[in-house]
């Protein structure tokens, strides 16, 4: 019998193993035993991912690197290079926007628990824990003798800071992730209760993972007293493998090993110094030329990949990506108003400024976008749910969708809406990083080819455009989300009136909501994140999805994929390669 057989088999079993449990089990089929401890197995952990409707065959079929070498030794600094920005503006959890700020403090920062690169949840701060009967209350031991950066002891009184911190919308953007949350009381210096409204099998590996969770990355109480919230948010103390000793905007980031980190065998790199670097060909010549050794940050260019993949000097990693990207569209413009998205969508199909928008989404050949632009390296995207989400994802919106490319259809409604053939449309701006200029040109060629309009390629850095996309100061902008492993990160977090992405400094006497606003959308995406039936969760998420979709909350445009770019002296263990993520804590240099 084949390996591959052999491997099918078995990537099956687990997949039917992972799904055998009563929906209706508030511990998802597993015992108490399986739920508490010091770590979850890797069966608990692909049952509770399937629990919450999150488990893909990517989780059984871990990527492994495509050069095998010895591990290096300890010591050293590592150079880094984090692409497409030109400066960190926050390492502030409580304030944390964007994936590339997160990458950084998870090395900086911890948690009650931390995902390791099968996403199993081990203990991070939380050495061991209980889980009662009806699955809703978490009994947390923590590490005694952890100390933060500045020398202060972690205590459970740290929990509850912030805890209380992130749960107040004014402190945190995260809130929303600890909503299940009733209660946390502290039961003595090193012992924490959490009491949930409701089960829910994502707590361990999202609300308290100490990366993509960001709402119980633990702060520090002194530092922040000391240092006020805004100096805090350049250099953030926490008591990870590393410590900041330098963060200067425009400059980059420096860290330090921290001495004193509960775990005596990391981190094991001396040094790790970041550098933003704004642009493709600066960043592909700085690793070229060994000014630097390793990329993080934004998604590496898509041309520089097959480039990268030919030098013998690198090493090119790639894993499927949990995201999506989009091309944003400002409903307060005149040319695309639409003032109220919770008319039938019938009624919508009458107003100018839709059908512009509709028409702007029927346009955009999302396969040539995918060829020309990302060279292959993404998939056409319909919605905020990606393929990474497995469960929930679905793979029939390409055919379902408003959206779906219909050129003809997109010339009638522009037509329709004043604009034959395009003729007396007004000049868009499309707002793109830098290091995405070809992305923007190969969209403005498709609108000039598939609708006869002329969109104007402007490019800003990072921090300015996500500042302009807060405001709804644009016309349309190219951005979106890495790092969404399950509905809320893409649902919730974004395609919600109130989502902390939905245009949350806008002026809101003269817009009432951001990019998009629908009822029906909000309630179904409510329901969806306390509803623990994965079945019914999976249609309230489809549909609210669909609703986004058909109403152009904007024009989704694609799905991206995780590389991972470093030098060959760069020996980077499997056991860390977490996608979205850049744990530098067991990195050796050869």
């Amino acid at each position: 019998m084949s390996k591959s057989h052999d491997d099918h088999r078995e990537i099956k079993a687990q997949w039917d193993d992972a799904h055998d449990f009563d929906p209706g089990d508030p511990l998802f089929g597993l015992n108490r035993d399986e739920l508490s401890g010091t770590g979850l197995s890797r069966r608990a952990t692909l049952r509770l991912l399937a629990a919450s409707g999150a488990l893909t065959l990517a989780h059984l079929t871990p990527g492994v690197s495509s050069i095998a070498r010895a591990a290096g030794k300890a010591g050293g600094t590592l150079r880094c290079g984090w692409a497409g920005v030109s400066e960190i503006v926050t390492l502030d959890p409580g304030q944390i926007n964007q994936v590339l700020q997160f990458q950084i403090t998870s090395n900086v920062l911890s948690g009650l628990m931390h995902i390791d690169s099968d996403l199993v949840a081990q203990g991070d701060l939380g050495e061991s824990w209980t889980v009662s009967d009806d699955g809703k209350i978490y009994t947390f031991k923590l590490r005694e003798g952890v100390t933060f950066h500045n020398g202060d002891a972690f205590t459970a009184e740290d929990v509850l800071y912030t805890f209380n911190r992130s749960r107040d919308p004014k402190q945190s953007i995260h809130t929303k992730v600890i909503a299940n949350v009733a209660s946390l009381e502290k039961l003595n210096d090193f012992e924490v209760r959490f009491t949930l409204k409701k089960p829910q099998a994502s707590f361990l590996t999202k609300a308290l993972e100490r990366s993509s969770g960001r709402a119980m990355t633990i702060v520090s109480r002194g530092a922040l007293d000391k240092l006020g919230a805004a100096r805090y948010g350049l250099m953030p103390v926490g008591t990870g493998p590393f410590k900041i000793v330098e963060h200067q905007l425009g400059q980059g980031v420096v860290l330090e090993k921290f001495d004193k980190y509960y775990d005596p065998d990391r981190p094991k790199l001396d040094k790790v110094i970041i550098k933003p670097v704004d642009g493709a060909e600066p960043l592909a010549a700085a690793i070229e030329a060994g000014d630097i050794k390793y990329i993080g940050g934004n998604p590496v260019a898509a041309q520089l990949i097959d480039r990268f993949k030919k030098n013998p000097d690198l090493v090119v990693d790639i894993r499927p990506g949990p995201g999506f990207q989009s091309v944003w569209l400002n409903p307060w413009r005149e040319v695309m108003k639409v003032t109220d998205f919770d008319k039938p969508l019938d009624e919508l199909k009458k107003e100018k400024g839709f059908m512009v928008r509709l028409a702007l989404a029927k346009a955009l050949d999302r396969e040539t976008y995918v060829k020309q632009a990302r060279f292959g390296y993404a998939l056409p995207a319909f919605g905020t749910i990606n393929p990474a989400m497995g469960f929930y994802y679905d793979k029939e919106i390409s055919k379902t969708s408003q959206q779906a490319f219909d050129p003809e259809g997109a010339k009638a409604l522009l037509a329709a809406a004043g604009y034959p053939g395009g003729n007396g449309f007004p000049e868009l701006e499309l707002i793109v990083r830098p290091s995405e200029k070809r992305d923007g040109l190969v969209i403005s060629n498709i609108y000039k080819q598939v609708l006869g309009i002329k969109v104007k390629v402007v490019t800003k850095e990072f921090s300015v455009q996500i500042d302009d996309f807060d405001r709804m100061d644009f016309d349309m902008r190219l951005g979106g989300s890495g790092g969404d492993y399950d509905p809320d990160d893409g649902v919730v977090d974004w395609m919600r009136t109130t989502s902390k992405f939905n245009g949350r400094k806008r002026d809101k006497a003269k817009h009432p909501f951001g990019f998009f606003s629908e009822k029906e959308a909000d309630r179904l995406i409510t329901e969806q994140s306390l509803t623990a039936d994965t079945q019914a969760r999976r249609k309230l998420v489809q549909k609210a999805n669909a609703i986004t979709s058909d109403k152009v909350a904007c024009g989704f445009l694609y799905h991206p994929v995780d590389v991972q770019v470093r030098h060959k002296s760069v020996n980077y263990p499997a056991e860390s390669r977490i996608a979205g993520l850049h744990d530098l804590d067991r990195v050796t240099l050869a």
